[in-house]
């Protein structure tokens, strides 16, 4: 799907961390919402309120995000991409989060300057967190949803008369063993990247999981092209957005401890897939690399 900005490009001023801030996520202790706070639903059927229909939907992503590129990815695996449009937010935020500038051009869609807009516009006064991704529905003039798992799981199983080419990435035979691998991926390599890069004894507990997590997957890996099945799943999508920037980014000063390709099943699978072209088009190295850090498992991807 081609979309075209509704009117001349408008973009954000830069970032101004003196006049605006630091970003902080807003969320108060007594408030019982969830931080991710519109959590809609799409279906094939429309009884969820937000039919799975092409031209509908526009994904506001950020080339920097790993929970955005996972989205990005099953949009780009599942040929939807001629279905849901989608655009990408400044790599760089201050007190008024996320922003269209020129880096990456403008909001095609609604023309916002912040990504705030679109969140205020569906729940005036918002006070809560600004996240990428987040699904826009230009029917309604509102957010589906920024809830990165239950987006992707929709995207997967909710469009299916609409991929071409495209595969199946939640297929309903190997659900089931997706979600219990993602029971100690989730926790201890998706999530735990961003404790073991801190300090203290939270961040130490956090590398040993992290470490031996990559030790157990490097095992499974063995013998095996993909963690389940015999083509790319959510699976794959869900560890490789991790992996693919844990040398670049998570690891880049070695605090954490040594290189992926101290792991070689786990490298070899990381660089595999980093070469297909769903993975290679959703990829921006200059977003989330460090200052001349490279993977240790081969050639970044452009």
């Amino acid at each position: 799907m081609t979309t075209t900005a509704p009117h001349s490009a408008r973009y954000a001023s830069p970032v101004n961390h003196e006049r605006y801030g630091q970003y902080r996520v807003s969320q108060r202790p007594d408030d019982p919402r969830p931080l991710y706070r519109f959590t809609g639903r799409l279906s094939a059927d429309g009884r969820s309120g937000f039919q799975a229909e092409a031209d509908r939907y526009h994904l506001y992503a950020g080339w920097f995000c790993p929970w955005a590129q996972r989205v990005v990815l099953e949009i780009a695996l599942n040929g939807l991409t001629d279905v849901i449009g989608v655009s990408y937010v400044d790599d760089a935020r201050d007190g008024r989060g996320w922003a269209f500038r020129e880096t990456h051009g403008p909001d095609p869609v609604n023309g916002f300057i912040l990504l705030r807009q679109a969140y205020e516009a569906t729940e005036p006064g918002f006070d809560g967190h600004v996240s990428v991704p987040t699904l826009w529905d230009t029917q309604t003039g509102r957010i589906v949803s920024n809830d990165y798992r239950t987006l992707g799981i929709d995207l997967a199983t909710q469009f299916g008369g609409f991929r071409w080419p495209g595969v199946d990435t939640y297929p309903a035979d190997l659900r089931d063993e997706i979600e219990q691998l993602d029971t100690w991926i989730g926790p201890a390599v998706n999530s735990g990247v961003a404790r073991a890069r801190g300090e203290g004894p939270d961040a130490e507990r956090a590398r040993v999981q992290l470490l031996s997590a990559f030790a157990r997957l490097d095992e499974l890996l063995a013998d095996r092209t993909f963690l389940v099945g015999r083509g790319v799943t959510e699976a794959d999508i869900r560890l490789w957005v991790t992996l693919v920037r844990y040398d670049v980014q998570t690891n880049a000063t070695g605090r954490v401890g040594p290189p992926l390709s101290a792991f070689p099943h786990l490298a070899r699978y990381t660089a595999w897939l980093a070469e297909l072209p769903s993975f290679r088009s959703t990829t921006r190295w200059a977003s989330f690399s460090a200052a001349g850090a490279s993977p240790s498992f081969g050639p970044p991807v452009s």
